[in-house]
């Protein structure tokens, strides 16, 4: 495991309290690199000791029969970590029943209600997910382009219906770095229709091109996030 990507996800631990003593975390393991090197760097931060914490995974299954989670399993075994899958019908509706034309938003919300279900199920109280710093500034700037708004995701966040926190412990993590070190992890192929079909992927291409008459484009909108001297939009906990 890279270094550099360990000791970001310990900052951010650290910083905003991600992760206490006493703790059950459940990583939302949707087949994609992100979540599986989330998982296993968890993993390894687990037998650091530094908090003592339980470790789950949980994949909400998208309800497609061709996606194959068989060498996600064996990671889990290999980490010593418990597995758990549920299924859903989230493709069914989303795509058949709905025939949603922007289908991201429903389906990321049909999964993020299934996966709290799934961790309360299984005693989780926190739920962790994948998201990185590249996701931080591209749901900036979907929320200010698509939605006239200033916002973004948070490290911590509490869904206070259930009580369950969600975490974001690579929110310091670069998308490069996760992708240097994705090579060995078990990827399931992603079978979803709209995928690279999204305004996500679009917002991805444009600050691709703005990053060509502004190198520091991407730095600069992450500071603005994430300084407190700036009026960022979170705080330390």
């Amino acid at each position: 495991m890279n270094q550099e990507i360990l000791s970001k996800m310990t900052k951010a631990i650290k910083q905003f309290n991600l992760i206490e003593d006493g703790d059950t975390v459940a990583v939302g393991v949707s087949g994609g690199k992100d979540s599986l090197l989330l998982l296993s760097a968890l993993a390894q931060f687990r037998r650091f000791g530094i908090v003592n914490f339980r470790l789950y995974a949980i994949t909400v299954d998208f309800g497609r029969k061709d996606m194959d989670f068989s060498r996600v399993v064996a990671l889990c075994k290999s980490l010593d970590v418990p597995y758990f899958q549920e299924d859903s019908n989230i493709y069914d509706v989303v795509f058949n029943i709905r025939k949603e034309k922007n289908p991201c938003s429903l389906c990321a919300k049909m999964r993020r209600g299934a996966l709290c279900s799934a961790a309360i199920k299984h005693g989780a109280n926190k739920i962790a997910l994948g998201h990185h710093s590249d996701d931080l500034i591209e749901t900036f700037m979907l929320s200010l382009l698509y939605e006239g708004r200033l916002s973004t995701f948070a490290p911590k966040s509490l869904m206070t219906r259930t009580n369950v926190t969600v975490i974001r412990p690579f929110v310091y993590v670069d998308e490069k770095e996760i992708i240097a070190e994705s090579h060995d992890l078990p990827v399931v192929f992603n079978p979803c229709p709209a995928n690279k079909h999204t305004k996500r992927q679009e917002v991805k291409n444009l600050i691709e091109t703005l990053k060509q008459t502004n190198p520091i484009f991407k730095d600069n909108i992450f500071g603005a996030l994430t300084n407190p001297n700036r009026n960022n939009l979170w705080q330390d906990d």
